[in-house]
């Protein structure tokens, strides 16, 4: 046939009766599931079952992945859009109707997936009749819809647990897992595995010799795997069992996983088609929910431009780091030093002994020797890594270095000292960056002969897990030191911001808050079991006094007193911080690392709150609510990101948002902070926020900015939008 150049899927028949169908999206890296795609799968389906001439049909892909899903902007813009519920129901159903269409056509389909297939992937070659993977492990395959907020739509939550039971296709779902190739075949996703350059003989040669046109779940007589329906004993204690489970993980902040245990459960009562309809019905209801609206746009869309480095300054060359200084080999140190080593850098780990320097690359050992265990490493390549980090106590290894990074004890006179025996030997043309977490950068650079080429690269801990780099500009730093600067963050794989500079910076300062908000419960006898469990209920990965423990009670106390220093009278810290003061320093209990902070941690046991706490600050007569415990905790961060965004500290409501969740776990439900106010309303939010100040204190009271555009009921976000956001620069 004439392929035309705009089309997604190319059709050849041979001479055996079999039409291959190749999906080929023009002017995109991957295949995605679009309204123009969809409609021009129904035009193919229709061939192939009209046409006299073709006897089966073979699917793949003419790119590296099969199809990576559906097009996340087709569906971002979705909620605050106007569009009814039946509006969106006839619309999502024509995806799902096509691929039932073909199933049921009478004519046998195979998938030949030769790489990813995730989400609508997935589900069209569920719809197949027989499905060969790609053996490259790269080929993961899943149904990950619930990390955007979403279930899988178009028969995932029918499809699969019928073909593999209900326990494993709900573990599946529920967490979003990517299935490698032999786990896909052992589970039954797949029904074999094949060299890339075989897959397609492989499907023809079912499609010739062992061709089966329907599907076991239309077939009669059909019995699930490990059973089903309303009365079976064990699938009624998997529904149980998942029902609590999720709700203890996701504090009923999350429609999605529930939507899918609801869509599983139902669909297996009833006859397929009609499950169908359930799982589109609960697919409508989260397309109407804000959750998937916020997670979609903060955590794919606007990531992903932060990733593609979407802040970085034009007109800079594109620039590679192949030779690292890491100063200080404490678990900061160590922990860039692996990251960097691991994206093939030869790092020089330097500190003030060599036995504190050796340790630093052992700790890099320690992790790379766990990914062997696991299977995930080779020791060829663990012996690779190591042999990139070269631990030294003498500044003049540092030679030759692109770049050098800080991670020293957080005392100006300490940075400052390393940063001028550090320019004593390292190229000219290097740029200096300091991981420092709260002193200005602006301030350290005046140690520096060269103020152009110093930056903030604040990482978060530990730094192999953490995905959040904050990126900070002094005031005399060049748009060449930015850029740089970005190029390395994402050659380490790590999601950048870009803020500017001041104390605490954006993610410091706004952290901070949630931990101060805990101390200031606790001032008022707010019981510290409910601050605890406030915190996690909201969504926050722990409650602010174990977090604060794990901060350490003892930097807090350090950075208060720096600041106290560097601001004399002008400095106006928050009140609660007294109490980070009295269990740092008059208690002697200053953290997790010391084995004593707001909890005790026994070498053999499970941490507990400290019970000596109710005799610090006696509990109150008259407990709060536990929502208004919750409250507390996420409005003042959100508040405090507003007035980052009007002091310009964080220039882009994106960046906040990102920064919010990667960086301190700010309720990924939420989309961050700033989105956060959005789904609250941003006139309700002002409302709320001016009765919390009236009660607790101007920690509360709004920014005249967010006061004024509440009034014109102007959110930081256009709307019913997801455009990735362009350079500023």
């Amino acid at each position: 046939m004439n392929q035309d150049q705009k089309q997604s899927i190319h059709i050849a028949v041979d001479g055996q009766g079999i039409a291959t169908l190749t999906i080929d999206m023009p002017d995109r890296s991957m295949n995605v599931i679009t309204p123009a795609f969809t409609a021009e799968l129904a035009q193919a389906v229709d061939r192939i079952l009209s046409d006299a001439a073709i006897k089966a049909a073979l699917i793949t892909s003419g790119k590296p992945a099969f199809i990576a899903g559906a097009d996340l902007m087709d569906i971002v813009n979705i909620y605050g859009s106007g569009v009814s519920g039946p509006e969106l129901m006839r619309e999502i159903s024509r995806y799902s109707g096509v691929l039932r269409k073909l199933e049921t056509g009478g004519k046998p389909v195979a998938a030949a997936i030769n790489g990813t297939a995730l989400g609508g992937g997935l589900e069209l070659c569920l719809a197949c009749h027989f499905r060969v993977l790609s053996n490259d492990p790269k080929a993961v395959v899943g149904l990950p819809e619930v990390q955007v907020g979403l279930l899988p739509g178009a028969g995932g939550t029918q499809r699969l647990p019928r073909l593999i039971g209900i326990q494993p296709a709900l573990e599946l779902m529920t967490q979003g897992t990517h299935v490698e190739p032999e786990k896909a075949k052992a589970l039954g996703i797949v029904h074999a595995l094949a060299a890339p350059a075989e897959l397609l003989n492989v499907a023809r040669r079912w499609l010739l010799e062992a061709a089966e046109p329907g599907q076991p779940w239309d077939k009669k007589g059909f019995r699930w795997p490990g059973g089903a329906g309303a009365l079976h004993p064990g699938a009624q204690q998997t529904f149980m069992a998942g029902s609590a489970l999720i709700a203890d993980k996701t504090q009923h902040n999350y429609p999605a996983p529930i939507a899918i245990l609801s869509a599983v459960y139902e669909g297996s009562i009833v006859p397929f088609d009609t499950g169908l309809k359930i799982e589109a019905r609960y697919f409508v209801s989260l397309l109407l929910n804000p959750v998937y609206r916020n997670m979609t746009r903060t955590l794919f869309i606007n990531k992903g431009a932060a990733d593609k480095l979407v802040r970085r300054p034009a007109g800079v060359a594109k620039s590679k780091v192949t030779r690292l200084g890491m100063l200080g080999a404490g678990m900061m140190g160590a922990g860039i030093a692996y990251v960097s080593a691991r994206a093939g850098m030869d790092v020089v780990l330097l500190d003030s002994t060599a036995e504190a320097a050796a340790k630093g690359k052992d700790y890099s050992r320690a992790l790379l020797q766990k990914r062997v265990d696991q299977g995930r490493t080779t020791a060829a390549e663990m012996a690779g890594i190591l042999a990139r980090i070269h631990p030294t106590t003498d500044y003049g290894d540092l030679k030759g270095c692109e770049l050098v990074i800080e991670a020293v004890f957080e005392s100006r006179e300490i940075k400052a000292d390393v940063t001028r025996k550090t320019e004593a030997v390292i190229p000219d043309t290097a740029i200096f960056a300091s991981n420092t977490s709260t002193l200005p950068i602006t301030g350290l650079a005046e140690a520096s002969k060269r103020p152009a080429s110093f930056i903030g690269l604040h990482f978060f801990s530990p730094v192999d897990k953490m995905p959040l780099v904050e990126v900070i500009l002094g005031q005399k730093t060049s748009d060449e030191a930015v850029a740089r600067a970005l190029d390395y963050v994402q050659r380490i794989k790590k999601t950048p911001i870009v803020v500017n500079d001041s104390r605490g910076f954006y993610t410091s300062r706004v952290f901070m808050t949630y931990c101060n908000e805990g101390m200031a419960l606790l001032q008022e006898g707010v019981l510290p079991a409910l601050i605890e469990n406030a915190g996690k209920q909201a969504g926050m990965p722990v409650g602010p006094l174990a977090v604060h423990d794990e901060v350490s009670l003892e930097l807090s106390a350090k950075i208060h007193q720096q600041t106290q220093l560097d601001l004399g009278d002008k400095y106006t810290g928050p009140s609660a911080i007294a109490v980070a003061l009295k269990f740092a320093v008059d208690l002697d209990r200053k953290g997790k690392k010391f084995g004593k902070g707001f909890y005790e941690y026994p070498k053999d046991g499970k941490k507990y709150l400290w019970p000596g706490i109710a005799g610090v600050y006696p509990a109150a007569a008259q407990q709060p609510a536990v929502e208004e415990v919750k409250k507390r905790l996420l409005y003042a961060q959100a508040v405090e990101t507003v007035r980052c965004l009007d002091e310009g500290v964080v220039t882009d409501p994106a960046d906040a948002d990102i920064g919010s969740i990667l960086g301190w776990g700010y309720p990924p439900w939420t989309g961050g902070t700033l989105s956060f106010i959005e789904t609250i309303g941003l006139k309700a939010f002002v409302a709320e926020c001016d009765r919390l100040a009236a009660a607790y204190g101007p920690r509360f009271q709004v920014p005249a900015s967010l006061r004024d555009r509440a009034a014109k009921d102007q959110p930081y976000y256009p709307p019913a939008s997801a455009t990735p956001r362009r350079s500023a620069a």
